[in-house]
């Protein structure tokens, strides 16, 4: 996968983000309990506001410039789990473990494009992109790391 232009990474990222958005609402109307609904709806939305952020960066450029890039911790939860497709009637647990592998593979695809970026443009667009998926694997990994503790017995 190469890019030559910003409009093209932009594009990519809104596209993806988008299937983002659905995965999740589609994830949420099929939870069976009213927790998890929310949580799926929360995703859903935190994926919108992303297409946002892309959408505003594609029309206005400017916007990159003063966007700060900041390191997000990692917990590292979903990188020793093995990747499961979702299926209805799951529990929480395993509907976070599915969200969690698609952000941490999400993280690894924008890190490698960063790296491979011929400008510093583009570099800093992915940087961007690797941050907000972080922040989304950050919270699921806590989510997920929270619920086993509730859970322990």
């Amino acid at each position: 996968m190469s890019f030559k232009s910003m409009d093209e990474i932009l594009a990519y990222a809104i596209e993806k983000e988008e299937e983002a958005v659905a995965f999740y609402a589609d994830l949420s109307e099929k939870a069976g309990f009213a927790s998890i609904k929310e949580t799926l709806k929360n995703f859903s939305n935190e994926e919108k506001k992303h297409v946002t952020m892309l959408t505003e960066l594609s029309q206005d450029s400017s916007k990159l410039e003063t966007y700060e890039v900041k390191n997000i911790p990692d917990l590292k939860i979903s990188d020793y789990m093995v990747e499961i497709e979702y299926s209805e009637g799951m529990l929480l647990p395993d509907i976070l473990r599915v969200a969690m592998k698609r952000e941490e593979q999400a993280v690894k695809l924008y890190r490698d494009l960063s790296e491979k970026s011929p400008t510093p443009e583009l570099k800093k667009i992915f940087q961007i992109l690797v941050q907000e998926e972080s922040k989304h694997k950050l919270a699921l990994e806590s989510m997920y790391d929270d619920f086993l503790a509730d859970h322990e017995s």
